[in-house]
This record gives C-alpha cells, structure tokens and sequence, in this order.
C-alpha cells in the first residue's frame, strides 16, 4: 500500500496491527513475541524495545501515516493497542483538515 494513501482510508484494526508489526520489527530482537503480537503487547516488557528506539518507532509511524504525534499521545503509545489507538485518532483528525 502506499503511504500517500494511508491518510486517506478508514483502515481496520488488523491493517493497523500489521503496519505497527512491520515497523517495529527492525527493533526488536524478540522475534517469536513479535510474530505473535495482539493489542496487549508492551513494547518494553514483552518485546524488549528501549525508550530511544521506541521514540525511532513513532518517528516511523508518523512518516509512514502522514501524521503527527504530540508528545502526550507519544507517553500513551506503550502497547500495540494504545498505537493503533492514537494512529487512528490521528488519521481521524486528518480527515477534518
């Protein structure tokens, strides 16, 4: 899928779920967690990411959606679910602009 497109579909859970596993695979060296991952997965308890490679990981989702994430949603975004969570809201918000 192509990123410009991103921001302007309603993606389901499952897309996002996928986009999220892509993105943080490159950080993680917890590979049989990650091939398992589910809403409850913390990035630093079960997939064992530090918190300077969990700033890199937004910085990637922001690129990839076309979004920003502010810094009190960034606090929020420390499981696979609060990601998606924010990521939607994020992508919503860009469909008021």
């Amino acid at each position: 899928m192509h990123v410009s497109s991103l921001k302007n579909i309603n993606m389901e859970n499952e897309d996002l779920m996928v986009i999220v596993k892509e993105t943080i695979a490159p950080y993680t060296e917890e590979t049989d967690i990650l091939e398992n991952i589910d809403k409850d997965t913390d990035f630093i308890r079960d997939l064992k990411i530090n918190s300077a490679s969990l700033v890199d990981i937004v910085l990637d989702l922001e690129e990839r959606f076309t979004i920003e994430i502010d810094n009190e949603s960034m606090a929020k975004m420390l499981t696979v679910g609060a990601s998606i969570e924010v990521i939607k809201t994020k992508l919503g918000e860009g469909d008021r602009e």
